[in-house]
């Protein structure tokens, strides 16, 4: 059974740093692409980043790109993402993602954490 556990969501201040951690159980993470999803009250899910097992291919949206960094830690099957400089705007829910193949912009990811909230008050 595969699961994607999040954690170290919270509230930071706007212009803060705040990391978040995906632990995966029940896959093995070669030939998986891992990633990074939000969502906003009212708003759609929307991708933020996404690497390839072999971390060859990493992407982002723009809306983050040069701010937030995402890793993976095979050793100890987890997913980081770093987040600085932070805008009210990236208020949501982050969740973590994996799906075989490469990464995708879409949700077309096979299976996704339970969401963790990251809230920066304006």
């Amino acid at each position: 059974q595969v699961q994607l556990i999040e954690s170290g969501g919270g509230l930071v201040q706007a212009g803060g740093s705040l990391g978040i951690s995906c632990v995966a159980s029940g896959l093995t993470l070669r030939t998986y692409t891992m990633g990074w999803f939000r969502q906003a009250p009212g708003e759609e899910r929307e991708f933020v980043a996404g690497i390839r097992w072999d971390g060859e291919r990493i992407e982002y949206s723009d809306s983050v790109k040069g701010r937030f960094t995402v890793s993976l830690d095979h050793a100890a099957k987890t997913l980081y993402l770093q987040m600085k400089n932070l805008k009210p705007a990236d208020t949501a829910v982050y969740y973590c993602t994996a799906r075989k193949g490469i990464v995708v912009r879409t949700v077309q990811y096979e299976y996704w954490g339970q969401g963790i909230q990251v809230t920066v008050p304006s």
